[in-house]
């Protein structure tokens, strides 16, 4: 395992509004604040999205299993925001539902917000934390440049 030890800085509350990408505008968000380390929490509903549901086969690298919906679906999510080489990283686990259909994964593409969605983003300062590629499980993994 390695870790490293870093302080909460700045907390923003946000609201992603009916119609929004929410990956985008999250995405946005950490570019224009400049936030390089975050945790999420976010709760509302979803109009419609993608999410991985794990892999296809517990092999490295992974072979993504996708599901889609498109009816609407209730949203309780927590996340990460990392620097990355491209930009920020975000990496936002949710379990969304409808009646009694609940869908549990890592929501990825296209994510239209349905009446609102609301965020809670809390800064993480001096990790030394950051999102590299990693070309055995081809995916952008967490790595230290300042561990313990």
């Amino acid at each position: 395992m390695k870790y490293s030890q870093g302080k909460v800085g700045r907390i923003f509350l946000a609201r992603i509004e009916d119609g929004d990408d929410l990956l985008d505008e999250l995405k946005g968000l950490a570019v224009q604040e400049r936030i390089e380390t975050a945790v999420l929490y976010l709760i509302g509903a979803l109009r419609e999205a993608s999410l991985v549901v794990g892999p296809q086969t517990c092999a490295i690298p992974s072979v993504p299993s996708w599901r889609h919906f498109d009816d609407c679906r209730e949203i309780l999510a927590m996340g990460t925001i990392f620097t990355g080489q491209d930009g920020p990283v975000l990496h936002l686990h949710s379990a969304v539902g409808r009646g009694d259909t609940p869908l549990t994964g890592c929501l990825r593409g296209d994510s239209e917000v349905y009446l609102v969605v609301e965020a809670v983003i809390m800064e993480l300062l001096e990790t030394g934390a950051a999102k590299t590629y990693d070309p055995t499980t081809e995916l952008q993994i967490l790595n230290f440049y300042r561990s313990r």
